[in-house]
């Protein structure tokens, strides 16, 4: 980043004095630098004379957040870093604290490294509301009603979650993307899971000793997005040990968890009967319909339809 006195070697000595009192009265109008300012009353006129370079980098570097090009684009002195003016011993000094997109990536980077079923297409990384132009009257209104799970989620005061489900191909992994990328602008910590990949996951933490951590990992998300339930093969220990024991701390903590699925209410439950004994005994429908009841009740059902845009 460059000083003030870089930014005066295009100029003349005579112009020198004029072009200085220029740039720091520009310092000194900017906003940012404004409001340190005022929070800052007991600052001398000398300290501020003193710490003009601080706060023309303090400007510079704000100018590119508040137009920001992308964390892959930082221009900033550090990227992905955004200055914070702060006293010590009298002089103005500069800080450095991550930008939101730093702390989602580095979030996203610490979360990946430990559960590998959480990647995510790169599509659903960059999805928004806005793509949505449809003129599917099944798709508006499921854009409407995540909109609304948007605007009232309450992690750990409400755990109204979401049911989406529908035909392959209709735009849930690419709505839940929306969701998750939405709630990471408000600062709101989502984790969307692919759940037949984080099954087998867990399967295998068992014998490495990962198992417990991972599970506690997703289980304590403020918002889990559980991507194509019923797409795993069903088993006792699936059903009971990793989705109960799930669902049951997620409903007591009131985290609200979002599900994607191929199949209605009624089809998942006839899948978490089914395990891999083969035929479906009565306690086995017990159990899924204890389940059941948990979802009915804590989330909001959408019904996508439409054709299938993975074959366009």
């Amino acid at each position: 980043m460059d000083s003030i006195k870089q930014s005066f070697r295009q100029f003349s000595n005579e112009r020198f004095e004029q072009r200085f009192a220029e740039i720091k009265r520009e310092v000194l109008d900017d906003r940012h630098v404004r409001s340190f300012l005022n929070s800052n009353p007991g600052l001398t006129k000398e300290q501020t004379e003193n710490g003009i370079n601080e706060l023309y980098q303090y400007k510079e570097q704000w100018k590119n957040c508040d137009y920001c090009p992308g964390l892959d684009e930082c221009p900033n002195l550090m990227s992905g870093y955004q200055p914070v003016p702060a006293l010590y011993r009298g002089e103005i000094q500069l800080e450095y604290k991550p930008c939101l997109l730093k702390k989602k990536e580095d979030e996203r980077r610490r979360q990946a490294s430990f559960v590998q079923s959480l990647y995510i297409p790169k599509e659903m990384t960059e999805v928004t509301f806005d793509d949505f132009h449809e003129d599917n009257p099944s798709r508006i209104e499921a854009c409407t009603k995540a909109m609304a799970f948007c605007a009232d989620v309450n992690p750990g005061e409400d755990g109204q979650g979401l049911y989406i489900h529908g035909p392959f191909g209709v735009g849930k992994s690419f709505l839940v993307g929306a969701i998750a990328n939405y709630l990471a602008e408000a600062e709101t910590s989502t984790m969307i899971v692919y759940a037949p990949d984080f099954f087998r996951e867990l399967k295998n933490g068992i014998s490495d000793g990962s198992y417990q951590d991972k599970l506690n990992l997703v289980k304590q998300a403020q918002v889990l997005i559980l991507d194509d339930i019923g797409a795993e093969t069903m088993s006792n220990w699936i059903r009971d040990d990793i989705l109960g024991a799930l669902l049951q701390f997620r409903m007591m903590e009131k985290l609200p968890t979002i599900f994607t699925s191929n199949f209605n209410l009624d089809e998942l439950e006839i899948h978490l009967s089914s395990t891999q004994r083969g035929g479906v005994e009565r306690v086995d429908q017990l159990k899924a319909k204890r389940i059941l009841e948990r979802i009915r009740h804590l989330n909001k059902v959408i019904d996508m339809k439409g054709e299938n845009k993975r074959e366009k």
